[in-house]
């Protein structure tokens, strides 16, 4: 069994640790079950590729409710767990299909409260970084000059003006704009491999994950792949999450669909597309999730369910890096 925690940084040890510290592997049931509860504003972090998906299928089987979901760029994951009844308010900095269309639940949810209404907090891409820098360094707020001029402050009594302590150029000090810190109970984000121990390496577009676990109670990081410490020590500079800031490693291939991993298979631009029609119908909507979340055990089953012509569809060639000598005492 693991054990939650509290406390930012801390660790789940699955067996005594060793030389080269606890292992954190566990299933994804087990780390939903025992890092995500009901009530928890929960982080869920990948710009484009890289999508926990997963991780939200798991949250929506177990039944989660009252969630606060904290998201830069809220699109499909979303609108499941919307309309799955486990999130009562959101915050991010845009809400879409990822130019395919529309989020169905959502905008029932924020046009007409239908079902019920759904507290929106929004934010621009940079208000919301800024928000996780403040939240990872622990800073009680992050300047910013983006929202002068902007209509946002109108509609989110949360951006807010402070007077400099410094003087501007002219001598005089200005009032500029200011953030508040998000600190997540639980973040979750997707990553192309991790070691045991849960230094976690990412490449293609990073996004927020790294700030968005360091501010964060709790973290879990869902892989493609497990790769032995040497794998990781071979090329640190691709570790944008170190293994102390993670509490669970979650191995689930193919975790991000619809959306791709840099590196492993491509985007499912047809389920994009088709999404706005299902969506758009609540009862084929709830069909979908009795279907393809409710109706499947765990990721592995949704992933086998596709079939593998359908991966081979998304199969991408190989585009590899060139080697970097670190260099090594003789």
């Amino acid at each position: 069994m693991i054990t939650p925690h509290t406390e930012p940084g801390s660790a789940v040890e699955r067996t005594t640790p060793g030389r080269h510290g606890p292992d954190k592997v566990t299933s994804m049931r087990e780390a939903v079950a025992a890092f995500v509860h009901d009530g928890d504003t929960v982080s869920l972090e990948g710009f484009t590729h890289l999508i926990p998906t997963a991780a939200g299928h798991e949250i929506i089987r177990q039944g989660r409710r009252d969630l606060t979901v904290v998201r830069m760029t809220a699109d499909i994951v979303v609108d499941q767990m919307l309309a799955a009844g486990c999130v009562s308010r959101l915050v991010s900095s845009f809400v879409g299909n990822s130019s395919a269309g529309s989020l169905g639940e959502l905008r029932r949810r924020i046009e007409r409260a239908d079902p019920e209404p759904l507290a929106f907090e929004e934010y621009s891409h940079y208000g919301m970084v800024c928000r996780y820098l403040a939240g990872a360094q622990r800073l009680p707020f992050y300047p910013l000059r983006s929202y002068g001029g902007s209509d946002l402050p109108s509609v989110n009594p949360a951006l807010r003006k402070v007077l400099s302590p410094y003087p501007g150029p002219d001598g005089e000090a200005e009032e500029i704009y200011v953030v508040p810190p998000v600190n997540p109970d639980v973040t979750v984000i997707h990553a192309q491999r991790a070691d045991r121990r849960g230094n976690t390496q990412i490449w293609g577009l990073t996004g927020v994950q790294a700030e968005a676990v360091f501010a964060a109670s709790r973290a879990i990081v869902v892989v493609e792949e497990l790769v032995d410490d040497d794998v990781v020590r071979a090329d640190p500079n691709r570790t944008a999450v170190p293994a102390h800031a993670v509490d669970a490693v979650v191995v689930a291939p193919r975790g991000a669909h619809p959306s791709f991993a840099q590196g492993y298979y491509d985007r499912d631009n047809a389920f994009y597309r088709a999404w706005p029609e299902i969506s758009g119908d609540p009862a084929r909507l709830r069909e979908w999730l009795a279907e393809w979340v409710y109706g499947t055990a765990d990721h592995a089953e949704y992933a086998a369910k596709l079939g593998e012509e359908f991966w081979a569809g998304l199969a991408v060639g190989e585009a590899l890096s060139g080697p970097v000598d670190y260099g090594r005492r003789l």
